[in-house]
């Protein structure tokens, strides 16, 4: 797992950014300009899913790496 943190670290971050966007686009999280706006409601997801994208490729990279 040594060369894949840089895709986890990033993509841990964007999950989190995109799971607090995707919430606040949802009107759960308030106290922002994007509570409430259906454009954070899609770019949240979006950005989690890359997010996730990147920790995927992180892991099957150190498993790759691994195996040789």
């Amino acid at each position: 797992m040594k060369r894949s943190w840089p895709f986890v670290v990033p993509g841990v971050i964007l999950v989190l950014v995109g799971l607090v966007w995707f919430l606040q686009g949802i009107d759960v999280l308030g106290g922002s300009a994007m509570s409430g706006s259906s454009l954070w409601a899609t770019v949240g997801p979006i950005v989690l899913l890359v997010g996730v994208a990147l920790i995927v490729m992180g892991i099957v990279f150190a498993r790759r790496r691994r195996t040789r």
